[in-house]
């Protein structure tokens, strides 16, 4: 029986609480930890826990509380920090994304874990979505031929009161717009299914609904990888209806998610035939159906996942390289938009966008955040619309 903490009991907590109630037999939470321990309270009550309540990690870490595991469920701004500690004091952990707010804290995060021997996974709960599970396996099959480009689309809609909240619109504590809090998942995937990061990335940002926020609301990013294949990445948390998606045109074959294939062939004056590849389409379609569906999807499955991986001494299917993967490819986005230029991967160590002082020091400020209140009404979040 594994005894979890969770730090931070904003949005994104219910969605762990679920999940690792799923697993009553597997693990227990045993502490809820909030600067505003009101919060925390509220939450030990509506989901019935039997656990201890914390305004500090530190205090809780430092407690005669057993715990195993630490789920950071905070800003950006302090994942490292907290991270850090937990895996100091020889807790496994479990990091809401983004994993930090620069690559050089991902790099003294993976060096903590590593000195520590313990277990550190970076939530990217999208791949354990069956649409997009499925579609990384299509495409891994080679059905339909390498990937020449990728359109992801990370498509949200916030309201202008969104960014009133304290923390959120400062470069200085959200680390940026959706390019780094909700594209993540989409750059993720990319990563995850390309197998790799890009060779170089140029990129436009902007600030075209939020005027109480300093960051973006709006970006767009064209990467080139080794093999000359493009890919675009839309960020955006101003479109209506959060039609999300990835859209990947291969060599033979579209594949989609959420789940659309097409193939064409070519006609001796090389335009489309009508109808298409129907042989190759039925193949694909053949193929995805014969995946199984994951038993657990979302966070519940990335939980399940680390949870495995703890009992059977075993890495996580997403760990803290993929994380940092992640993040070099937002600070090469942010670095093309902020600098209007082409931005050449891997960034060095010695590049100002491997900190986040470099970062706050480079970054283009939209507006002066006006209204700043410390909690936003407790209500429901979406969390990605993939149907």
């Amino acid at each position: 029986m594994l005894n979890v903490a969770i730090v931070g009991t904003g949005n994104i907590a219910p969605m762990h609480i679920n999940g690792l109630l799923q697993f009553p037999d597997r693990c227990k939470i045993v502490a809820l930890c909030d600067i505003y321990p009101e919060k925390a309270e509220a939450m030990k009550k509506k989901y019935n826990l039997d656990c201890e309540i914390f305004d500090d990690h530190k205090k809780m870490l430092e407690s005669d509380i057993k715990i195993d595991l630490v789920h950071i469920c905070t800003p950006p701004y302090v994942h490292a920090e907290i991270a850090i500690n937990s895996m100091n004091a020889g807790k496994h952990v479990i990091v809401e994304k983004p994993m930090a707010a620069s690559l050089k804290e991902c790099d003294a995060m993976l060096e903590a874990e590593k000195r520590n021997n313990v277990v550190m996974s970076v939530i990217a709960q999208n791949r354990f979505r069956n649409s997009i599970y499925k579609l990384k396996k299509a495409a891994d099959s080679g059905i339909a031929g390498k990937i020449c480009c990728a359109h992801v689309n990370s498509y949200w809609w916030r309201g202008h009161c969104y960014y009133d909240l304290w923390w959120r619109g400062l470069w200085e504590k959200e680390g940026g717009g959706p390019t780094l809090n909700h594209a993540v998942h989409h750059i993720d995937m990319l990563n995850w299914i390309e197998g790799s990061l890009p060779e170089e990335v140029t990129a436009m940002l902007a600030n075209v609904m939020h005027d109480n926020s300093e960051v973006e609301d709006l970006s767009i990013a064209v990467l080139r990888y080794k093999d000359g294949s493009l890919a675009q990445v839309t960020s955006s948390v101003v479109h209506h209806g959060e039609e999300q998606g990835i859209v990947l045109q291969c060599a033979d074959a579209k594949l989609a998610a959420p789940w659309d294939v097409k193939a064409e062939m070519s006609r001796p004056n090389g335009f489309p035939v009508e109808g298409g590849n129907k042989e190759l389409i039925a193949k694909i379609e053949e193929y995805y159906n014969s995946i199984p569906d994951l038993t657990y999807e979302g966070h519940t499955g990335q939980i399940e996942d680390v949870l495995n991986a703890i009992e059977n001494g075993n890495r996580p299917l997403i760990t803290g390289i993929d994380g940092r993967m992640t993040i070099e490819l937002i600070a090469a986005i942010y670095k093309a938009g902020c600098k209007k230029e082409i931005v050449k991967l891997p960034l060095s160590k010695d590049d100002d966008f491997y900190t986040v002082e470099g970062l706050l020091k480079n970054a283009v400020r939209f507006y002066e955040k006006g209204a700043s209140i410390e909690n936003l009404p407790p209500d429901e979040i979406t969390v990605g619309n993939y149907k």
